[in-house]
């Protein structure tokens, strides 16, 4: 599978960090899309019930986060003028600081609640684990 790392530096370039998120091709495209229907964009990572682990994609802005989440990314993604930040929960994160987490698209029906929802696709995160639990954002 082919992904396109986010954040300043590239990875495997001198001194650089890899990033804890990143997105598949199929995921940058499907963000582009989403924007050009929805305006900007956030993501959300819980543990939540409702739809499993999957993230949830909204309007930046509209889910509301505090004190419990954390910004893990801003996303930078091609031809979408502002990043796209990654929430996830301090709960979730303490679970999963040590993985890099993908952000993929696959054929199914996902949450209402994610901007997805309506083109018979989903979100997903594959998970890696990383050589180093990731410093606490």
């Amino acid at each position: 599978m082919s992904e396109t790392p986010v954040g300043d530096a590239a990875p495997g370039s001198p001194g650089a960090a890899v990033p804890p998120v990143a997105l598949t091709p199929a995921a940058a495209e499907l963000i582009r899309s989403l924007r050009g229907r929805h305006g900007p964009l956030m993501f959300h990572q819980s543990g939540g019930c409702c739809d499993g682990s999957a993230p949830m994609c909204y309007p930046a802005g509209e889910f509301r986060t505090g004190s419990s989440d954390v910004l893990l990314a801003s996303l930078t993604v091609d031809e979408v003028p502002e990043p796209v930040d990654f929430w996830i929960s301090k709960s979730q994160w303490e679970l999963w600081k040590h993985t890099r987490l993908t952000v993929d698209v696959v054929p199914g029906r996902g949450s209402g609640f994610s901007l997805e929802a309506p083109d018979g696709v989903r979100f997903l995160i594959r998970s890696h684990l990383a050589p180093y639990p990731y410093p606490y954002p």
